[in-house]
């Protein structure tokens, strides 16, 4: 049986076989954001290089908004939610990511900590959406985790000894955006419901830029070397990344449990490894594939029977 979830005001209504390959899409989509981040990080700081992805992609989601009759938010109440959904959605969780990984919080250890974002969002949404998890899928919320970490665990092994330990710090901030992401998540569930999706994702990178710009012209030099390749990277960034999968996201979040949408992110981390094997020749381990294997039964175990 399939629940029967009612339709926001200007949704668009795809068919079954979209909806269907939606959740795969956005994976995709959204595991080349390890990569694309690695590839414009030789082109720009990367606060910097935010700050640039979230002008170009609210630019470009005001037009679409104005060009499609999109509906803006009835009060200054609801834009203003959506405004602050993007600052802990966006930009509190990406700005801190980049930071502590900036100072040498290995990607490894970032993606685990990013694993335990699905656990966290289960435990608060009973309270913040009233969303109701049974043992089966929070067994797998746990695989999903165990998955992860033992995809990324031989990263963590190969540290070089003599590097710069690792302060802690730059590990809590990496925390406190995971924990961003989860409440900006469950924000949008419980307050942006029946607000267009378009003009929310426009109002929610303005959001994003008020987090941004201020912690980019402290922490950074403003690095920005105008080449083809940064080019290229803004415009996978834009609308790879901000346009195409946060639409997707945003279009999960409406239509499921956000537990379902947040246990989507457990795929992320494997397919990225997969992804830079492939353009950067960075190799794949058997107990990557067997990591692999577990988080794909943890996100099945997840989003079998909703209650």
């Amino acid at each position: 049986m399939t629940d029967r979830i009612p339709s926001g005001p200007l949704d668009p209504q795809p068919t079954p076989v979209v909806v269907q390959a939606i959740p795969a899409v956005f994976v995709l989509l959204w595991s080349t954001g390890w990569v694309m981040a690695k590839y414009a990080d030789l082109y720009a700081d990367p606060l910097t290089f935010l700050v640039l992805r979230y002008s170009a992609a609210s630019l470009l989601f005001v037009l679409f908004c104005l060009a499609s009759g999109a509906r803006w938010p009835s009060s200054r109440v609801i834009a203003l939610r959506a405004v602050v959904s993007g600052m802990f959605l966006h930009g509190f969780y990406l700005a801190a990511l980049f930071w502590a990984i900036g100072q040498g919080v290995p990607a490894a250890l970032s993606g685990i900590i990013a694993g335990l974002q699905p656990l966290m969002t289960a435990a608060v949404a009973p309270m913040m959406v009233g969303e109701r998890l049974r043992p089966a899928q929070m067994l797998g919320l746990c695989l999903g985790f165990v998955g992860i970490a033992i995809a990324v665990f031989p990263k963590v092994l190969a540290i070089d000894p003599g590097a710069t330990p690792i302060h802690l710090l730059p590990v809590l901030v990496n925390i406190a955006g995971m924990a961003s992401v989860t409440y900006g998540t469950l924000y949008q569930k419980r307050h942006l419901q029946q607000s267009d999706i378009r003009t929310t994702a426009a109002l929610q990178y303005v959001g994003a830029l008020i987090v941004t710009v201020p912690l980019a012209l402290m922490l950074e030099d403003l690095r920005v070397e105008w080449r083809f390749e940064l080019f290229a990277a803004l415009a996978w960034a834009v609308l790879g990344l901000s346009m195409g999968a946060i639409a997707l996201l945003l279009y999960l979040i409406r239509r499921g449990q956000v537990s379902r949408a947040a246990s989507l992110i457990y795929l992320v981390p494997p397919l990225a490894a997969f992804q830079a094997w492939a353009l950067f020749d960075e190799p794949i381990t058997a107990l990557m594939m067997l990591g692999t294997a577990v988080a794909v039964l943890g996100v099945y175990l997840t989003n079998r029977g909703r209650a």
